[in-house]
This record gives C-alpha cells, sequence and structure tokens, in this order.
C-alpha cells in the first residue's frame, strides 16, 4: 500500500498527461475535488453496502460538478487503485489502498456529543475494580461501535507497587497479595519451611512496602535483596521465599490478559465462510495480543491486508494504547471489517481510551 503522498503525486503526474498546459493550481482543484468524491464513495458505501454511481454522489453530497464530471474523476481513482468496479455497469466501492488514504488524508474524528460524553463517564464510573473496569470498558466498545472490541489488561511489568500484603493463614503458610497503582491485584499462598510468628511477619511486611511501594514491577528484585541481610538463618529462609515469590509475581507472571466482547457484531457485516476463520483467530489470546501489540498513543489503524494475521484480512483494526501519567499500561482497540465507519470508531476508541486513562489515575492513590 503506498503512502498517501505517493498518491497526491501519481495524481498529478496522471493531470499532467490528461490536462497538459492547465495550471498548477488548477490540478490542486482537481486532486481537492477527487478526495472529495473519494469521501463520498466511501460514507455511501459504509452506510449503504451498495455500490456507489456518479448520480448518488451528484445528489447526495452537493460536490457542485456534474455526473459526467464525477465519472471521468471516478476513472482517474480507480486508476490510482482506490477504488474498484464489482460488476459490469456497477458503481464503485472502495479498495483497501482507497481506505488508507480516507483514514490518512480525508477522515475527520466526529465529536461526542455531551449526552454521549455523560454515558461514557456514567457507565464506566459504576466500577467498583479493575476486573470491573476492563468488563465496561469492552462492552461499552462493542455496543457503542457495533463492532468486535478488544481490551487488554494493565500490563504489570509497565505498573508500579501501590502495596504488599502478607496474610498469614497458618503459622506455616501465608497468601502474598500484590496491589498496582492501576488496580490489579494479584496473589499467591506460599508454604514455608519454618513457622513464623507475627512480629516477624509484620517486621517483613513493613520493610518490603518501604522497600518497592511506588516503584516500577521491573524493579522489584533489585528492591527487595538488600532485606535479606536484616535477618538470620531461619527467618532469612523464609523471607527468601516469600521475596522471591513476590520477584517472580512481579516480572515472570503470565500477567498479559485480553478480553473481547461484541463477536456476534460480526454477522452483521460478514458471509457465513468469511465468519469462522475470523473467530478461530479471535479466540487465541495471543492472536489478540499481537493485535493490540502496534496500538500508540495517537491512534493505530491497520486496514484490510495490512493485518498480520492472514484471516483477518478481510478485516480493519483500530487501536490505541490507554494510561497513566503518558505512560501507557495496556491497549483497546475495535475490530470490524473493512467497510466500517473509521471516524465514528476512531472516535469512540479514542473517547474510551481517555476514561480509562482517567478512571485508573484517579484511582492509583
Amino acid at each position: 500500500i503506498q503512502d498517501q503522498n505517493k498518491f497526491s503525486g501519481d495524481l498529478l503526474t496522471r493531470y499532467d498527461n490528461r490536462c497538459a498546459g492547465d495550471s498548477f493550481t488548477m490540478k490542486n482543484e482537481m486532486e481537492t475535488r477527487q478526495l472529495d468524491i473519494l469521501r463520498a464513495i466511501v460514507e455511501e458505501y459504509v452506510a449503504t453496502e451498495e455500490p456507489v454511481g456518479s448520480k448518488v454522489i451528484a445528489a447526495r453530497h452537493k460536490l457542485g460538478i456534474s455526473p459526467a464530471t464525477i465519472r471521468n474523476e471516478m476513472a482517474v481513482l480507480e486508476d490510482a487503485g482506490l477504488i474498484t468496479q464489482p460488476h459490469t455497469s456497477a458503481g464503485r466501492i472502495p479498495t483497501d489502498k482507497g481506505y488508507r488514504l480516507f483514514v490518512d488524508k480525508i477522515a475527520t474524528l466526529k465529536p461526542l456529543s455531551a449526552p454521549e460524553r455523560r454515558a461514557i463517564e456514567t457507565f464506566l464510573e459504576g466500577a467498583n475494580d479493575l476486573d470491573d473496569v476492563v468488563m465496561r470498558t469492552v462492552r461499552l466498545l462493542a455496543q457503542v461501535t457495533k463492532q468486535v472490541a478488544v481490551v487488554q489488561y494493565p500490563s504489570l511489568t509497565r505498573s508500579r507497587v501501590r502495596h504488599i500484603e502478607l496474610v498469614p493463614l497458618t503459622p506455616s503458610r501465608l497468601m502474598t497479595v500484590l496491589i498496582t497503582n492501576t488496580g490489579r491485584v494479584e496473589q499467591r499462598v506460599i508454604e514455608l519451611p519454618y513457622d513464623v510468628n507475627e512480629g516477624h511477619m509484620s517486621d517483613l511486611r513493613t520493610k518490603i512496602n518501604n522497600a518497592v511501594a511506588g516503584k516500577n514491577m521491573s524493579d522489584v528484585a533489585n528492591q527487595l535483596d538488600a532485606i535479606l541481610d536484616s535477618y538470620g538463618r531461619n527467618e532469612r529462609t523464609s523471607a527468601a521465599l516469600i521475596i522471591s515469590n513476590l520477584i517472580e509475581m512481579a516480572i515472570e507472571h503470565p500477567e498479559e490478559r485480553v478480553v473481547l466482547a461484541g463477536t456476534a457484531n460480526l454477522a452483521r457485516a460478514e458471509s457465513v465462510a468469511e465468519i469462522h476463520p475470523i473467530l478461530e483467530a479471535l479466540e487465541e489470546q495471543v492472536v489478540l495480543l499481537r493485535l493490540l501489540s502496534n496500538a500508540s498513543e495517537t491512534m493505530s489503524v491497520r486496514i484490510g491486508r495490512e493485518q498480520s494475521e492472514e484471516s483477518l484480512r478481510s478485516t480493519s483494526m483500530v487501536t490505541m494504547t490507554y494510561g497513566i501519567d503518558g505512560k501507557p499500561l495496556g491497549a483497546l482497540g475495535i475490530l470490524g471489517p473493512t467497510r466500517m465507519d473509521y471516524s465514528s470508531t476512531m472516535t469512540a476508541v479514542n473517547a474510551v481510551a481517555q476514561y480509562v486513562g482517567r478512571f485508573l489515575d484517579e484511582g492509583k492513590s
């Protein structure tokens, strides 16, 4: 897929061949007109799922040019690979390349209305914990966009420690609980080689929290090592086991989790033959993580053949990261047919990512 700037150059080259002697201003006007026609084709096809003809564009989009002129410009767009004619004597539909140019150069984010903003904020503010936030977020995205929504839990390795709790279950058994600044909670039960009294447990709890509270999870190991020097042999053995488990929870835990919602929405846009491989791909957590791996703070849109997964090349993916203090903690996105409403979908993904980051930020203290 060529870059949008290359497309502009292609158009100007064609204008040079077709319109020798025309002024540079006229060529710019013609390019703008062709982009307007491409926008009209994308918007009509997204709305109707029917090939778009010149008469429809002339009647509905008020471009100030005749159907005959529109047909001539559509021929240029077709030569550039931006639209195609699916059937003889039919209208045109966008290609993946056409959608890419639309997203990069033409599409504008549609502002949320005040009721939409309030609905999103109210829906997320009703969450009680991180699991509730994630599940509400994925359901909200699926409902708003009518597509498949994918949300990644905040990455444990990118988070900071809020608190570590040691909960005695018996003199030789305890539960370690690790709580992050995003509200994520990890816990593990440990069998100790020696009994540990409450005094030792309280002292160890205090030293661990003093060492790692507010630190990045990736720095936990370095902060905890020095604690062992202050204990005798038996206490050191138990403390070492507790600390090693905390380190495993912090940096070795398979913490990447993804949830999705709205798979039934695929039935509205894809044939039965196309749905099966898409659903198979979406069942794999590793595939979902790869789909979110290219997410950025500024929005990432992968269209059709740009998808790395072959079974998903009839779909498009809109993704964005969310986080706290400008640091990404996870990602979320929408998967749907290439014939999606990109402007509205990008607006929804952007808005929900901002609200999730704000919600986590407000609950971090």
